[in-house]
Protein backbone atom coordinates (compact mmCIF):
# COMPACT_ATOMS: atom_id res chain seq x y z
CA UNK A 1 0.00 0.00 0.00
CA UNK A 2 2.78 2.46 0.90
CA UNK A 3 4.76 1.63 -2.23
CA UNK A 4 1.63 2.22 -4.31
CA UNK A 5 1.18 5.65 -2.75
CA UNK A 6 4.84 6.57 -3.14
CA UNK A 7 4.72 5.31 -6.72
CA UNK A 8 1.86 7.65 -7.46
CA UNK A 9 3.82 10.60 -6.09
CA UNK A 10 6.86 9.59 -8.14
CA UNK A 11 4.83 9.19 -11.30
CA UNK A 12 3.62 12.76 -11.05
CA UNK A 13 6.98 14.23 -10.09
CA UNK A 14 9.11 12.41 -12.65
CA UNK A 15 7.60 13.93 -15.82
CA UNK A 16 9.90 16.96 -15.80
CA UNK A 17 12.80 14.85 -14.51
CA UNK A 18 12.31 12.39 -17.35
CA UNK A 19 12.91 15.07 -19.95
CA UNK A 20 15.90 16.58 -18.16
CA UNK A 21 17.62 13.54 -16.71
CA UNK A 22 16.37 10.50 -18.60
CA UNK A 23 18.76 7.61 -17.96
CA UNK A 24 20.18 5.76 -20.92
CA UNK A 25 19.20 2.11 -21.00
CA UNK A 26 22.85 1.18 -21.52
CA UNK A 27 24.09 3.05 -18.46
CA UNK A 28 25.20 0.65 -15.75
CA UNK A 29 23.08 0.91 -12.63
CA UNK A 30 25.35 0.11 -9.70
CA UNK A 31 23.83 -1.03 -6.42
CA UNK A 32 25.61 -2.04 -3.21
CA UNK A 33 23.83 -4.27 -0.70
CA UNK A 34 25.22 -4.32 2.84
CA UNK A 35 24.56 -7.75 4.34
CA UNK A 36 24.59 -11.21 2.76
CA UNK A 37 21.73 -12.73 4.69
CA UNK A 38 18.28 -13.65 3.33
CA UNK A 39 17.18 -10.00 3.03
CA UNK A 40 20.22 -9.07 0.98
CA UNK A 41 20.12 -12.08 -1.32
CA UNK A 42 16.39 -11.85 -1.99
CA UNK A 43 16.76 -8.17 -2.87
CA UNK A 44 19.71 -8.86 -5.18
CA UNK A 45 17.78 -11.62 -6.92
CA UNK A 46 14.83 -9.32 -7.57
CA UNK A 47 16.93 -6.40 -8.79
CA UNK A 48 18.99 -8.28 -11.38
CA UNK A 49 15.82 -9.96 -12.65
CA UNK A 50 13.72 -6.81 -12.99
CA UNK A 51 16.19 -3.98 -13.62
CA UNK A 52 18.06 -4.00 -16.92
CA UNK A 53 21.79 -3.21 -16.84
CA UNK A 54 21.87 -3.47 -13.03
CA UNK A 55 25.01 -4.65 -11.26
CA UNK A 56 24.94 -5.60 -7.60
CA UNK A 57 27.83 -5.81 -5.14
CA UNK A 58 26.99 -7.57 -1.86
CA UNK A 59 29.33 -6.83 1.03
CA UNK A 60 29.31 -8.88 4.24
CA UNK A 61 31.31 -8.47 7.44
CA UNK A 62 31.92 -12.24 7.71
CA UNK A 63 33.96 -14.16 5.13
CA UNK A 64 30.91 -16.36 4.43
CA UNK A 65 27.39 -15.60 3.11
CA UNK A 66 23.82 -16.53 4.09
CA UNK A 67 23.54 -14.87 7.52
CA UNK A 68 20.78 -16.33 9.70
CA UNK A 69 20.16 -19.20 7.28
CA UNK A 70 23.66 -20.44 8.12
CA UNK A 71 23.91 -19.24 11.71
CA UNK A 72 20.30 -19.06 12.92
CA UNK A 73 18.41 -22.02 11.49
CA UNK A 74 18.57 -25.02 13.82
CA UNK A 75 20.93 -27.79 12.64
CA UNK A 76 18.11 -30.35 12.78
CA UNK A 77 16.09 -28.28 10.29
CA UNK A 78 18.12 -28.85 7.10
CA UNK A 79 15.02 -28.44 4.91
CA UNK A 80 14.78 -24.77 5.93
CA UNK A 81 18.31 -24.25 4.63
CA UNK A 82 17.34 -25.39 1.14
CA UNK A 83 16.77 -21.73 0.31
CA UNK A 84 20.57 -21.54 0.08
CA UNK A 85 20.24 -23.17 -3.35
CA UNK A 86 18.35 -20.10 -4.55
CA UNK A 87 20.89 -17.76 -2.97
CA UNK A 88 23.69 -19.71 -4.63
CA UNK A 89 22.16 -19.07 -8.06
CA UNK A 90 22.12 -15.35 -7.28
CA UNK A 91 25.71 -15.41 -6.04
CA UNK A 92 26.81 -17.07 -9.27
CA UNK A 93 25.04 -14.49 -11.45
CA UNK A 94 27.58 -12.59 -13.57
CA UNK A 95 25.97 -9.28 -12.54
CA UNK A 96 26.30 -10.02 -8.82
CA UNK A 97 29.57 -9.82 -6.90
CA UNK A 98 30.07 -11.03 -3.32
CA UNK A 99 32.71 -9.50 -1.07
CA UNK A 100 33.01 -11.10 2.34
CA UNK A 101 35.14 -9.84 5.25
CA UNK A 102 34.13 -6.24 4.51
CA UNK A 103 32.58 -4.30 7.41
CA UNK A 104 30.49 -1.16 7.10
CA UNK A 105 31.82 1.44 9.50
CA UNK A 106 35.26 -0.16 9.64
CA UNK A 107 36.47 -1.04 6.15
CA UNK A 108 34.14 1.32 4.31
CA UNK A 109 31.79 4.15 5.29
CA UNK A 110 28.25 4.79 4.18
CA UNK A 111 29.39 8.03 2.58
CA UNK A 112 31.97 6.14 0.48
CA UNK A 113 29.31 3.70 -0.66
CA UNK A 114 26.96 6.51 -1.62
CA UNK A 115 29.72 8.23 -3.58
CA UNK A 116 30.53 5.06 -5.52
CA UNK A 117 27.10 3.49 -6.12
CA UNK A 118 23.84 4.81 -7.50
CA UNK A 119 21.91 3.02 -4.76
CA UNK A 120 22.81 1.50 -1.40
CA UNK A 121 20.59 -1.04 0.35
CA UNK A 122 21.21 -1.66 4.05
CA UNK A 123 20.32 -5.25 4.91
CA UNK A 124 22.71 -6.25 7.70
CA UNK A 125 20.01 -7.42 10.09
CA UNK A 126 19.90 -7.55 13.88
CA UNK A 127 22.72 -9.24 15.76
CA UNK A 128 22.26 -7.87 19.27
CA UNK A 129 19.81 -9.19 21.85
CA UNK A 130 17.38 -7.34 24.07
CA UNK A 131 17.75 -7.45 27.85
CA UNK A 132 15.45 -7.16 30.85
CA UNK A 133 17.66 -4.69 32.69
CA UNK A 134 17.49 -6.66 35.95
CA UNK A 135 20.14 -6.96 38.62
CA UNK A 136 22.43 -9.99 38.22
CA UNK A 137 21.49 -10.31 34.54
CA UNK A 138 25.16 -10.18 33.58
CA UNK A 139 26.22 -13.13 35.71
CA UNK A 140 27.93 -16.03 33.88
CA UNK A 141 24.93 -18.38 33.87
CA UNK A 142 22.60 -15.82 32.28
CA UNK A 143 23.12 -15.87 28.52
CA UNK A 144 21.12 -14.94 25.47
CA UNK A 145 19.41 -17.57 23.35
CA UNK A 146 20.93 -15.75 20.38
CA UNK A 147 24.43 -16.50 21.68
CA UNK A 148 23.49 -20.10 22.45
CA UNK A 149 22.19 -20.59 18.90
CA UNK A 150 25.32 -18.94 17.50
CA UNK A 151 27.42 -21.33 19.61
CA UNK A 152 25.90 -24.53 18.29
CA UNK A 153 25.63 -23.11 14.74
CA UNK A 154 29.26 -22.02 14.44
CA UNK A 155 29.11 -18.23 14.28
CA UNK A 156 32.71 -16.98 14.47
CA UNK A 157 33.44 -15.78 18.00
CA UNK A 158 30.61 -17.77 19.59
CA UNK A 159 32.80 -20.85 20.01
CA UNK A 160 34.08 -19.29 23.23
CA UNK A 161 30.65 -19.18 24.91
CA UNK A 162 31.20 -22.52 26.67
CA UNK A 163 27.82 -22.72 28.49
CA UNK A 164 27.80 -24.81 31.64
CA UNK A 165 25.50 -27.77 30.96
CA UNK A 166 26.58 -29.63 34.09
CA UNK A 167 23.25 -28.64 35.64
CA UNK A 168 19.78 -30.16 35.71
CA UNK A 169 17.51 -27.19 35.01
CA UNK A 170 17.46 -24.56 32.25
CA UNK A 171 15.01 -21.67 32.04
CA UNK A 172 14.20 -20.06 28.70
CA UNK A 173 12.70 -16.61 29.13
CA UNK A 174 10.56 -16.09 26.05
CA UNK A 175 8.32 -18.36 24.02
CA UNK A 176 9.24 -17.72 20.40
CA UNK A 177 10.66 -20.23 17.93
CA UNK A 178 14.24 -19.37 18.90
CA UNK A 179 13.51 -20.43 22.47
CA UNK A 180 11.82 -23.60 21.23
CA UNK A 181 14.88 -24.37 19.07
CA UNK A 182 17.17 -24.09 22.08
CA UNK A 183 14.89 -26.30 24.17
CA UNK A 184 14.73 -28.94 21.44
CA UNK A 185 18.49 -29.00 20.92
CA UNK A 186 19.06 -29.37 24.67
CA UNK A 187 16.55 -32.24 24.98
CA UNK A 188 17.14 -34.08 21.68
CA UNK A 189 18.83 -37.51 21.62
CA UNK A 190 22.50 -36.94 20.93
CA UNK A 191 22.58 -39.55 18.15
CA UNK A 192 20.10 -37.47 16.15
CA UNK A 193 22.27 -34.37 16.46
CA UNK A 194 25.38 -36.23 15.30
CA UNK A 195 23.85 -36.39 11.80
CA UNK A 196 23.50 -32.60 11.52
CA UNK A 197 25.95 -29.76 10.88
CA UNK A 198 25.99 -28.78 14.57
CA UNK A 199 29.47 -27.72 15.68
CA UNK A 200 31.76 -30.42 17.07
CA UNK A 201 32.34 -28.57 20.34
CA UNK A 202 28.59 -28.13 20.91
CA UNK A 203 28.03 -31.79 20.14
CA UNK A 204 30.63 -32.79 22.71
CA UNK A 205 29.15 -30.49 25.36
CA UNK A 206 25.61 -31.74 24.70
CA UNK A 207 26.74 -35.37 24.87
CA UNK A 208 27.96 -34.68 28.43
CA UNK A 209 24.97 -32.53 29.39
CA UNK A 210 23.05 -33.24 32.62
CA UNK A 211 20.11 -31.02 31.63
CA UNK A 212 16.86 -32.85 32.35
CA UNK A 213 14.32 -30.10 32.84
CA UNK A 214 13.53 -27.02 30.76
CA UNK A 215 11.10 -24.26 31.70
CA UNK A 216 9.75 -22.17 28.82
CA UNK A 217 8.39 -18.99 30.41
CA UNK A 218 6.18 -16.38 28.76
CA UNK A 219 4.57 -13.22 30.08
CA UNK A 220 1.19 -13.84 28.39
CA UNK A 221 -1.12 -16.81 27.96
CA UNK A 222 -1.54 -19.81 25.64
CA UNK A 223 -3.63 -17.78 23.20
CA UNK A 224 -0.70 -15.39 22.70
CA UNK A 225 2.08 -17.98 22.49
CA UNK A 226 4.66 -16.88 19.91
CA UNK A 227 5.94 -20.31 18.85
CA UNK A 228 4.45 -21.92 15.75
CA UNK A 229 2.67 -25.24 15.39
CA UNK A 230 5.53 -26.96 13.56
CA UNK A 231 7.99 -26.24 16.36
CA UNK A 232 5.49 -27.28 19.03
CA UNK A 233 4.75 -30.59 17.28
CA UNK A 234 8.47 -31.36 17.20
CA UNK A 235 8.75 -30.73 20.93
CA UNK A 236 5.75 -32.94 21.70
CA UNK A 237 7.27 -35.80 19.67
CA UNK A 238 10.72 -35.70 21.27
CA UNK A 239 11.88 -39.11 22.41
CA UNK A 240 11.96 -39.68 26.18
CA UNK A 241 10.61 -36.18 26.97
CA UNK A 242 7.37 -35.45 28.84
CA UNK A 243 5.67 -32.13 28.12
CA UNK A 244 3.89 -30.87 31.23
CA UNK A 245 1.50 -27.95 31.00
CA UNK A 246 -0.01 -26.13 33.98
CA UNK A 247 -3.74 -26.79 34.02
CA UNK A 248 -4.54 -23.38 35.53
CA UNK A 249 -2.87 -21.63 32.60
CA UNK A 250 -5.63 -22.95 30.32
CA UNK A 251 -8.62 -21.80 32.33
CA UNK A 252 -11.30 -20.66 29.89
CA UNK A 253 -9.19 -21.40 26.82
CA UNK A 254 -11.28 -24.29 25.47
CA UNK A 255 -14.40 -22.10 25.43
CA UNK A 256 -12.91 -19.56 23.01
CA UNK A 257 -11.33 -22.02 20.57
CA UNK A 258 -14.31 -22.01 18.14
CA UNK A 259 -13.95 -18.24 17.72
CA UNK A 260 -10.24 -18.28 16.88
CA UNK A 261 -8.71 -17.76 13.45
CA UNK A 262 -7.51 -21.01 11.87
CA UNK A 263 -3.72 -20.80 12.62
CA UNK A 264 -4.32 -19.84 16.26
CA UNK A 265 -7.12 -22.38 16.55
CA UNK A 266 -4.93 -25.24 15.36
CA UNK A 267 -2.06 -24.54 17.72
CA UNK A 268 -4.42 -24.01 20.68
CA UNK A 269 -6.17 -27.30 19.95
CA UNK A 270 -2.78 -29.01 19.86
CA UNK A 271 -1.87 -27.57 23.27
CA UNK A 272 -5.22 -28.62 24.75
CA UNK A 273 -4.84 -32.13 23.32
CA UNK A 274 -1.35 -32.39 24.80
CA UNK A 275 -2.68 -31.12 28.13
CA UNK A 276 -5.30 -33.89 28.22
CA UNK A 277 -2.78 -36.58 27.30
CA UNK A 278 0.18 -35.48 29.41
CA UNK A 279 1.89 -38.15 31.42
CA UNK A 280 4.97 -38.74 33.56
CA UNK A 281 7.81 -41.21 33.54
CA UNK A 282 10.20 -39.90 30.89
CA UNK A 283 13.78 -39.06 31.72
CA UNK A 284 13.41 -35.41 30.67
CA UNK A 285 10.72 -32.73 31.04
CA UNK A 286 9.61 -29.79 28.96
CA UNK A 287 7.67 -27.33 31.12
CA UNK A 288 5.89 -24.41 29.42
CA UNK A 289 4.73 -21.73 31.88
CA UNK A 290 2.46 -18.81 31.03
CA UNK A 291 1.56 -15.50 32.72
CA UNK A 292 4.97 -14.93 34.29
CA UNK A 293 7.48 -12.07 34.02
CA UNK A 294 10.90 -12.16 35.74
CA UNK A 295 11.33 -9.40 38.31
CA UNK A 296 14.44 -10.61 40.14
CA UNK A 297 17.42 -12.87 39.49
CA UNK A 298 18.41 -14.31 42.87
CA UNK A 299 22.14 -14.94 43.00
CA UNK A 300 24.48 -16.93 45.22
CA UNK A 301 28.24 -17.43 44.84
CA UNK A 302 28.31 -15.39 41.65
CA UNK A 303 25.55 -17.30 39.84
CA UNK A 304 21.79 -17.00 39.50
CA UNK A 305 20.18 -19.82 41.46
CA UNK A 306 16.51 -18.88 41.12
CA UNK A 307 14.19 -16.43 39.38
CA UNK A 308 11.38 -14.53 41.05
CA UNK A 309 8.42 -13.97 38.75
CA UNK A 310 5.50 -11.60 38.85
CA UNK A 311 2.24 -13.41 38.18
CA UNK A 312 0.48 -11.62 35.35
CA UNK A 313 -3.05 -11.14 34.17
CA UNK A 314 -4.19 -10.09 30.72
CA UNK A 315 -5.82 -6.76 29.99
CA UNK A 316 -6.61 -6.25 26.29
CA UNK A 317 -4.06 -8.99 25.53
CA UNK A 318 -1.34 -7.09 27.40
CA UNK A 319 0.45 -8.66 30.35
CA UNK A 320 -0.14 -6.73 33.57
CA UNK A 321 1.68 -7.67 36.77
CA UNK A 322 -0.30 -8.53 39.87
CA UNK A 323 1.02 -8.64 43.43
CA UNK A 324 1.41 -12.39 43.16
CA UNK A 325 4.92 -13.87 43.02
CA UNK A 326 6.50 -17.23 42.26
CA UNK A 327 10.13 -18.33 42.57
CA UNK A 328 11.63 -21.19 40.54
CA UNK A 329 15.15 -22.64 40.90
CA UNK A 330 17.40 -22.63 37.85
CA UNK A 331 20.90 -23.68 36.79
CA UNK A 332 21.16 -21.80 33.49
CA UNK A 333 19.10 -18.89 32.20
CA UNK A 334 18.63 -18.23 28.46
CA UNK A 335 17.11 -14.87 27.60
CA UNK A 336 15.05 -14.98 24.39
CA UNK A 337 13.05 -11.76 24.19
CA UNK A 338 14.06 -10.54 20.77
CA UNK A 339 16.96 -9.29 18.67
CA UNK A 340 18.04 -5.74 18.11
CA UNK A 341 19.81 -3.92 15.28
CA UNK A 342 22.53 -1.33 15.73
CA UNK A 343 23.83 1.59 13.72
CA UNK A 344 27.15 0.79 12.03
CA UNK A 345 27.77 4.28 10.67
CA UNK A 346 27.15 7.76 12.08
CA UNK A 347 25.46 8.83 8.85
CA UNK A 348 22.68 6.24 9.18
CA UNK A 349 19.35 7.71 10.30
CA UNK A 350 18.92 5.18 13.10
CA UNK A 351 16.09 4.99 15.60
CA UNK A 352 17.88 4.06 18.80
CA UNK A 353 14.69 3.52 20.78
CA UNK A 354 13.08 1.26 18.21
CA UNK A 355 16.30 -0.37 17.01
CA UNK A 356 15.73 0.17 13.27
CA UNK A 357 16.57 2.58 10.45
CA UNK A 358 13.98 5.33 9.99
CA UNK A 359 12.25 4.66 6.68
CA UNK A 360 8.99 4.64 4.78
CA UNK A 361 8.42 1.46 2.78
CA UNK A 362 12.18 0.86 2.62
CA UNK A 363 13.22 4.36 1.54
CA UNK A 364 15.46 5.85 4.23
CA UNK A 365 14.44 9.23 5.61
CA UNK A 366 16.92 12.05 5.99
CA UNK A 367 18.01 12.74 9.55
CA UNK A 368 16.34 16.11 9.45
CA UNK A 369 13.00 14.69 8.32
CA UNK A 370 9.97 13.96 10.46
CA UNK A 371 8.05 12.87 7.39
CA UNK A 372 5.26 10.33 7.58
CA UNK A 373 3.64 8.35 4.80
CA UNK A 374 0.44 10.37 5.08
CA UNK A 375 1.93 13.74 4.10
CA UNK A 376 4.08 12.84 1.09
CA UNK A 377 3.84 15.36 -1.74
CA UNK A 378 5.63 15.95 -5.04
CA UNK A 379 7.58 18.87 -3.62
CA UNK A 380 8.52 17.14 -0.37
CA UNK A 381 9.65 13.79 -1.76
CA UNK A 382 13.26 14.63 -2.60
CA UNK A 383 13.64 16.79 0.52
CA UNK A 384 12.60 14.03 2.87
CA UNK A 385 14.36 10.91 1.57
CA UNK A 386 18.04 10.11 1.28
CA UNK A 387 18.32 9.73 -2.47
CA UNK A 388 19.42 6.22 -3.39
CA UNK A 389 19.49 4.89 0.20
CA UNK A 390 17.24 2.00 1.21
CA UNK A 391 16.79 -0.52 4.02
CA UNK A 392 15.22 -3.96 4.20
CA UNK A 393 14.89 -6.95 6.52
CA UNK A 394 14.99 -6.69 10.29
CA UNK A 395 17.11 -3.55 10.05
CA UNK A 396 14.13 -1.75 8.55
CA UNK A 397 11.20 -3.44 10.27
CA UNK A 398 12.56 -4.65 13.58
CA UNK A 399 13.23 -8.36 14.28
CA UNK A 400 9.88 -9.86 13.34
CA UNK A 401 8.79 -12.62 11.01
CA UNK A 402 10.41 -15.64 9.40
CA UNK A 403 12.34 -16.20 6.16
CA UNK A 404 9.15 -16.01 4.07
CA UNK A 405 8.21 -12.60 5.47
CA UNK A 406 11.78 -11.42 4.95
CA UNK A 407 11.52 -12.49 1.31
CA UNK A 408 8.30 -10.53 0.81
CA UNK A 409 9.74 -7.45 2.49
CA UNK A 410 12.93 -7.62 0.43
CA UNK A 411 11.06 -8.04 -2.83
CA UNK A 412 8.94 -5.01 -1.96
CA UNK A 413 11.94 -2.78 -1.24
CA UNK A 414 13.78 -4.11 -4.30
CA UNK A 415 10.73 -3.20 -6.37
CA UNK A 416 10.95 0.33 -4.96
CA UNK A 417 14.61 0.52 -6.00
CA UNK A 418 13.76 -0.60 -9.52
CA UNK A 419 10.89 1.87 -9.64
CA UNK A 420 13.12 4.75 -8.56
CA UNK A 421 15.68 3.92 -11.25
CA UNK A 422 13.04 3.67 -13.95
CA UNK A 423 11.47 6.98 -12.92
CA UNK A 424 14.82 8.77 -12.80
CA UNK A 425 14.67 9.47 -9.09
CA UNK A 426 18.09 7.81 -9.16
CA UNK A 427 19.82 9.50 -12.11
CA UNK A 428 22.50 7.25 -13.51
CA UNK A 429 23.36 9.44 -16.49
CA UNK A 430 24.44 12.42 -14.40
CA UNK A 431 27.00 10.52 -12.35
CA UNK A 432 28.89 7.51 -13.64
CA UNK A 433 29.59 5.81 -10.32
CA UNK A 434 32.90 3.95 -10.29
CA UNK A 435 32.10 1.39 -7.61
CA UNK A 436 34.71 0.31 -5.05
CA UNK A 437 37.54 -2.11 -5.73
CA UNK A 438 37.08 -4.41 -2.75
CA UNK A 439 39.68 -6.75 -4.20
CA UNK A 440 42.31 -4.32 -2.90
CA UNK A 441 41.03 -5.06 0.59
CA UNK A 442 41.21 -8.43 2.31
CA UNK A 443 37.90 -9.47 0.80
CA UNK A 444 36.51 -12.94 0.11
CA UNK A 445 35.04 -13.34 -3.38
CA UNK A 446 32.36 -15.86 -4.30
CA UNK A 447 35.00 -18.19 -5.71
CA UNK A 448 36.99 -17.92 -2.48
CA UNK A 449 33.83 -18.65 -0.46
CA UNK A 450 33.34 -21.79 -2.54
CA UNK A 451 36.76 -22.97 -1.34
CA UNK A 452 35.58 -22.56 2.26
CA UNK A 453 32.33 -24.35 1.43
CA UNK A 454 34.15 -27.30 -0.16
CA UNK A 455 36.53 -27.59 2.80
CA UNK A 456 33.64 -27.66 5.29
CA UNK A 457 31.76 -30.33 3.35
CA UNK A 458 34.92 -32.43 3.05
CA UNK A 459 35.56 -32.18 6.81
CA UNK A 460 31.95 -33.10 7.52
CA UNK A 461 32.07 -36.15 5.25
CA UNK A 462 34.94 -37.57 7.27
CA UNK A 463 32.80 -37.62 10.43
CA UNK A 464 29.43 -38.48 8.86
CA UNK A 465 27.99 -34.96 8.87
CA UNK A 466 26.77 -32.74 6.01
CA UNK A 467 29.51 -30.26 6.90
CA UNK A 468 31.88 -29.28 9.70
CA UNK A 469 31.80 -25.51 9.89
CA UNK A 470 34.99 -23.51 10.20
CA UNK A 471 34.43 -21.12 13.09
CA UNK A 472 37.63 -19.09 13.12
CA UNK A 473 37.81 -16.12 10.75
CA UNK A 474 41.55 -16.36 10.20
CA UNK A 475 41.25 -20.03 9.33
CA UNK A 476 38.44 -19.16 6.88
CA UNK A 477 40.64 -16.57 5.21
CA UNK A 478 43.53 -19.02 5.00
CA UNK A 479 41.33 -21.66 3.36
CA UNK A 480 39.98 -18.98 1.00
CA UNK A 481 43.51 -18.02 0.04
CA UNK A 482 43.08 -14.43 1.22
Amino acid sequence: MLNTRIGAVLKKSCIKNFLRFHSSDVTKKKICIVGAGPAGFYAARYIVKHLDHSYVDIIEKLPVPYGLVRFGVAPDHPEVKNVINTFKQTGENSRVKFYGNISLGTDVTLKQLQENYHAVLLAYGADKDRKFGLENENLPNVISARDFVAWYNGLPGAQHLNPNLDIESVTLLGQGNVAIDVARILLSPIDQLRKTDITSFALEALSNSRVRKIHLVGRRGPLQAAFTIKELREMLKLENVDTKWRVDDFAGVAEVVPKLQRPRKRITELMLKSLEEQKSGAEKEFLPIFYRSPVKFNAKDGKVESIEYAINKLENEKAVSTEGRETIDVGLVCRSIGYRSESLDEDINFNEKGGFVNNIAGRVLKKSSNQTSSDLTIDSFEDKFENGLYVTGWLGTGPTGVILSTMNSSFSVAEAICQDFKMDVIRTVRENKPGINFNKMRSVTWKAWESIDEAEVERGTKVGKPREKIVDVEEMLKVAGV
